[in-house]
């Protein structure tokens, strides 16, 4: 099938588009910025993720992406167009639609000239409603035809986690496939290409499919803060909240999952984002949401905790060197959009100390952010050197080595993930981390 990634220079659209073309269809790219779609078109990607420049060489070596800047061309040379672009939150933490109203102005003035039946597919996550009421009314209106008629619509979320996105999506099979479609007419193509996916595909109308993403990133996002708040009270009562989440997925009925992870709090792209913008959706609507508003409070005030922490051991942080290890807001990827490592390092630089940060993968985005106002190390050892506190944000598989903090002046470490076991450490370190029962002095 021929195929049209709208948004495809971004974290979900290049990975849509380099997947789907891995799968034998002939995709196109689309992006605004020259730029970056001639560094994908040499096999360069624009993000970070796990395995994605492997299969991008791949498939351009295969001749199934053409990434182009021409949304009209790919749109009239596509069966199916998929608008993967952003939508962040507003100030008010509603979502702005404002990059799909562009897309579908764009899309609709593309099938005015269109003979064959196209789809129209909306990956970016926007709240129910908002496809039928906001997406359909443009694209009819800009190209003179019906939906339904004489193009179809489909609402198609997707359920990638970055730093495994790749897997995600070629392997789906613990996530589903949700199809949300304006009439079987339209959501036929999308089930041919899904079709071949060892997943469970659920075929539904676009308003449910559109919630079902919120639900399921609201319901994660509660689980977190859920486990930061168990985490919280455990520290107070001297107790290990490992061994109690360890206790809590012996229940069947609760199970093993990451989203019972204690530590600085959720990030990212997607649950900040999501969970606002439902709460402002449903009270636009009359109804209640204290149970997001729960989960996005405590979200809010945990990296704070780890600041604290670091607090209790060192005392101020005025002219002290501290040494942050992970700026992304999860391992995997490069992306820095509302991590927890913003909060910290704010709270930080706040208080006057020196900012001394490593991540693997997240420096060049985190720069957008604070600028010059922290030294931005090649290498976890150099973060640390002569440091009087380290403290671990990002659970980075490299920050277990013990022998990374061998430098360190203050020898305080505060792990905010769990990173570290605290009986690795040579002797005279100061551990302490969430969850974690009792300062320990090695």
């Amino acid at each position: 099938m021929k195929i049209a990634v709208i948004g495809g220079t971004g974290y979900v659209g290049l990975t849509t588009a380099v997947c789907l073309a891995s799968k034998g269809h002939l995709v196109f790219c689309v992006g605004r910025n020259e730029g970056k779609i001639a560094k994908i078109g040499m096999g360069f990607p624009v993000i970070y993720e796990d395995g994605l420049e492997m299969l991008l060489k791949d498939v351009l070596k295969r001749n199934k992406l053409m990434p182009t800047t021409d949304l009209k061309k790919a749109v009239r040379g596509s069966d199916v167009s998929f608008v993967c672009v952003g939508t962040p939150s507003r100030e008010d933490g509603g979502i702005d639609l404002t990059h799909v109203e562009n897309v579908s102005r764009e899309i609709g003035r593309a099938l005015i000239e269109e003979i064959d039946y196209h789809v129209v597919a909306v990956k970016s996550t926007v709240v129910p409603g908002t496809t039928e009421e906001v997406v359909i009314p443009i694209l009819e209106k800009f190209s003179g035809k019906k939906a339904g008629v004489d193009f179809g619509v489909c609402m198609n979320p997707e359920f990638l986690r970055e730093g495994h996105a790749i897997k995600d999506f070629l392997f789906p099979r613990d996530t589903g496939i949700v199809i949300g479609e304006l009439d079987k007419r339209s959501g036929n193509p999308l089930f041919v290409i899904y079709r071949e996916f060892d997943a469970e595909i659920l075929r539904t109308n676009i308003r449910t499919a559109e919630m079902i993403k919120y639900a399921r990133n609201s319901y994660l996002a509660k689980d977190v803060s859920f486990a930061n708040e168990v985490a919280n009270i455990c520290q107070k009562f001297g107790i290990d909240y490992l061994t109690v989440k360890r206790g809590m997925e012996m229940d069947a009925r609760i199970g093993k999952g990451r989203f019972l992870d204690a530590g600085a709090g959720f990030g990212g792209s997607c649950f900040p984002k999501d969970v606002r913008a439902l709460m402002m959706k449903a009270k636009s609507e009359g109804v209640e949401t204290s149970m997001l508003e729960a989960t996005l409070r405590v979200n809010e005030a945990q990296p704070f905790k780890i600041v604290e922490l670091t607090r209790q051991v060192v005392g101020g942080f005025k002219g002290k060197k501290i040494g942050v290890l992970g700026l992304a807001f999860k391992p995997g990827t490069d992306d820095v959009r509302d991590a927890a490592s913003t909060k910290v390092v704010n709270a930080l630089l706040r208080e006057g100390a020196e900012i001394y940060a490593y991540d693997p993968k997240a420096l060049n985005n985190a720069k957008k952010i604070f600028e010059d106002k922290i030294v931005y190390a090649e290498k976890a050892e150099e973060a640390l050197n002569d440091a009087d506190a380290c403290i671990i944000v990002t659970e980075w598989t490299e920050f277990a080595d013990p022998t990374l903090y061998s430098h360190m002046r203050g020898k305080v470490i505060i792990d905010g993930r769990r990173v570290l076991n605290p009986s690795t450490l040579p002797p005279g370190f100061t551990y302490n981390a969430i969850g974690f029962p009792k300062t320990v002095r090695t």
